[in-house]
């Protein structure tokens, strides 16, 4: 096949009607390296470029659909989904790409084709479609208490971000927070009523999520309940602000619990840790071990 030149490849994208939008997701935050005139029409106030992939999809789409787009992405599959955009209809493709100038570059290009497709009629109906789809790829993700990813999972989602991290001399922020005297409030109470407490400051801390881009994962030690956060905050600081915003969430909850030597209520403690994995020796798994066992 012959190699079209830039130029003309560049002309191609902007006389094109259906608009695209290409990040760079072998970076950290996946940030959006193009969009063509199609797409900056649609996105209208939008900006999209060096932003990253997931705040773009968020203000545009709303943080469901790109918590969707995050978790295909991180998987590397190709999907379509029903979104509805400016009071107009797409189908919202997302296709992983590579260069060949480039061995190691990874690249995700989301397409929004609109025109008569095979979608739901209306709006009750695709969002139950949306609601199907991610039900069918979450079962074996997601932590059936809490909602949150499950340990593997989580793990895997983990490794992936730290070989990232480590080609790009980026960083990587992990919070635990650990639910205080849980084994005593599961005595007193049942294993019925501390899922239904799980559940609880599984929301509250998902409620504090800065990024579509960040995960939160359960992670069950012994008898210690660990609610567990990636994100690729750089600052310590920062980092230790939001776990006091999550311990402060969780107590507000005022979940009763009458043998914690903490507090009347239910409360967590949290660890916070950052790394560099280009400059670290240690793996992703040794990390996230190191802050669970702080």
């Amino acid at each position: 096949m012959t190699t079209l030149h830039s130029d003309l490849l560049a002309q191609l994208l902007a006389s094109a009607s259906e608009p695209l939008l290409v990040a760079r997701v072998d970076r950290p935050d996946w940030p959006v390296v193009l969009s063509n005139p199609a797409f900056n029409n649609l996105a209208g106030t939008v900006q999209s470029d060096n932003r990253p992939l997931a705040d773009v999809v968020e203000q545009l789409l709303g943080r469901e659909l790109a918590l969707e787009v995050s978790e295909t992405v991180r998987s590397s599959a190709e999907t379509s989904i029903p979104v509805e955009c400016q009071n107009r209809e797409y189908l919202l493709v997302v296709l992983q790409v590579a260069s060949a100038s480039e061995p190691d570059g990874r690249y995700c290009a989301l397409f929004w084709r609109g025109g008569s497709l095979a979608m739901p009629a209306n709006a009750e109906m695709r969002q139950a479609l949306l609601q199907a789809r991610r039900r069918v790829r979450d079962l074996s993700r997601d932590d059936l208490v809490t909602g949150l990813l499950n340990q593997a999972a989580f793990r895997e989602v983990l490794a992936h971000d730290w070989a990232v991290a480590s080609r790009e001399k980026g960083s990587l922020a992990l919070g635990s927070f650990e639910l205080d005297d849980f084994a005593s409030y599961v005595e007193v109470f049942g294993r019925h009523a501390a899922d239904s407490c799980l559940r609880r400051v599984a929301q509250a801390l998902r409620r504090h999520l800065r990024r579509a881009s960040d995960v939160a994962a359960r992670i069950t030690i012994g008898e210690g309940e660990h609610l567990v956060v990636l994100s690729h905050a750089s600052d310590q600081n920062g980092l230790d602000a939001f776990a006091g915003r999550i311990a402060v969430a969780v107590r507000d909850l005022g979940i009763h619990h009458p043998r914690s030597k903490a507090s009347r209520f239910v409360t967590v403690s949290s660890q916070t840790a950052l790394a560099r994995p280009g400059e670290d020796e240690s793996a992703a798994d040794d990390f996230l071990n190191r802050v669970l066992a702080a």
